[in-house]
């Protein structure tokens, strides 16, 4: 059977659904085609259940520390399974959430295997996609959209000698099936995803090795970010061993032996492979078509075009940032160019980066680290120690810093580890979208006591003008 659509999405997670919506809400006749689940990784394996982990070791941490705060609890205690159900609910929640806006708006959604055709009897040019279900008495369908916009995601990446089979060595896709905690695991890779499940596996007591090849952990962030994450994860009892290359990683009896470079032996019960993530491009049709792609992803212009104009990609199968929010902005970018609007491209350095670990890291713009060197600028920092409100909440560790280009006096960057770090950057966002600066930022007036109070001192001591310091 062949149909014919205004707009094809291969691929529902959140860039694919949010276009979508998008497109529906101009009127176009849209059709989602996904393998699996709406929502994809974010919802399902990323973003949304890791957090939920997160905020249940986040709260156990809490309870355990209540006789700092006067309050008499007793032995604090958690149940993993429990932990587990109330993730699972609250991604179903989402999950019938986002299946709810997309009836809402009239979008097709076909649970299926996309494949792009190559030019043929069905179209002039390539971009139909011929579509297979997992009832294989289903009879094929084959969808000939006027535009296609390809959003297939991407899958964990692992290291070409290390196996894995998501029982003893895991993806962070096993790991959110664990139906039982490990007592000691090595965590591959210290990055977001690393930094992450380090932090919480911790909190509900695992012995936790942090094991990366780089310098340092969170090598996107800033060295001082990079160092205070490492501190105060040392002084919770997690093990960081930086510059460290895996040689390889054998299960033997029932334990996983990691091979480091130096040839030095480690023994876990567990290992988990956190080294970034690869797009999904391979088996999808791009060979029928002339778009070009590399195993960085799809190749696109500002507006999300390939190389052929009607044919789009977003999200983390293109060479971008790997973040829910920027394939959903994406998508919404490529929509408008698409129904040819127009539209101002995305820029990157504004987007804000946000890691949920215990204490929480968040940034925008350039740090202190990476801004150009024809740049002057000024650092101005402010640690949480010197606010009330995080005395108040016990979490003082940790600091703003924000940077101050000199000459212009624009606000060029903003970097937060400790209290509430992924809620704190969206003034910072706003500031520096709005085109504030440094000065602008410090002159609002904030409530106190408030945390957000750290950001106006941070940005008073850039001018050498922090009350509080």
């Amino acid at each position: 059977m062949v149909l014919e659509t205004d707009l094809l999405i291969l691929g529902g997670g959140t860039g694919g659904y949010v276009a979508a919506i998008h497109a529906a809400k101009q009127g176009q006749e849209v059709v989602i085609v996904e393998k699996e689940q709406l929502g994809g990784t974010c919802l399902h394996r990323g973003c949304i259940p890791t957090k939920a982990l997160l905020r249940s070791a986040e709260v156990y941490d809490t309870v355990k520390r209540a006789d700092e705060f006067g309050i008499s609890s007793g032995e604090a205690g958690f149940d993993f399974l429990k932990v587990q159900t109330r993730k699972e609910k609250i991604v179903e929640q989402l999950h019938q959430g986002v299946e709810s806006l997309c009836k809402k708006n009239k979008i097709k959604i076909y649970h299926g295997e996309g494949a792009i055709l190559g030019p043929s009897i069905f179209s002039p040019v390539s971009g139909a996609v011929a579509i297979t279900f997992p009832d294989l008495d289903e009879e094929e369908l084959i969808i000939v959209p006027k535009k296609l916009i390809i959003a297939t995601g991407s899958s964990p990446r692992t290291l070409p000698n290390v196996e894995i089979d998501e029982t003893s060595i895991l993806t962070s896709n096993g790991m959110l099936n664990l139906q039982k905690l490990p007592e000691k695991m090595a965590v591959i890779g210290g990055g977001v995803i690393g930094v992450e499940w380090a932090s919480l596996l911790n909190s509900f007591g695992v012995d936790v090795t942090i094991i990366e090849y780089a310098e340092r952990l969170v090598i996107n962030e800033s060295e001082s970010i990079a160092k205070e994450l490492q501190k105060q994860f040392e002084q919770r009892g997690i093990h960081v061993v930086t510059q460290a290359a895996v040689k390889s990683a054998t299960v033997e009896a029932e334990k996983v032996q990691i091979e480091l470079g130096d040839q030095n032996v480690m023994v876990f019960d567990k290992v988990m492979v956190a080294v970034g993530r690869t797009p999904n491009v391979m088996g999808i049709g791009l060979q029928n078509t002339s778009v070009r792609f590399n195993d960085r992803g799809i190749m696109v212009n500002d507006y999300y075009q390939t190389t052929e104009s009607h044919i789009y990609a977003i999200g983390d199968c293109i060479d971008t940032l790997q973040l829910a929010h920027v394939a959903a902005k994406e998508g919404e970018i490529a929509v408008c160019h698409l129904l040819g609007k127009t539209v101002p491209p995305l820029n990157y350095q504004d987007i804000p980066k946000s890691t949920y670990t215990q204490p929480e890291i968040a940034s925008i713009g350039y740090h202190a680290s990476n801004f150009p060197e024809h740049m002057k600028v000024n650092v101005g920092k402010f640690h949480f120690r010197g606010n009330g409100k995080s005395l108040i909440y016990g979490e003082a560790e940790g600091f703003v810093e924000v940077l101050r280009d000199t000459e212009t006096d624009d606000l060029i960057g903003v970097s937060i580890i400790g209290p509430h770090a992924t809620e704190l950057i969206s003034e910072a966002t706003a500031s520096i979208y709005l085109n504030a600066s440094a000065l602008e930022l410090s002159d609002i007036v904030h409530a106190h006591p408030t945390m957000s109070e750290t950001l106006m001192e941070a940005a008073l001591d850039t001018y050498g003008l922090a009350i509080h310091k």
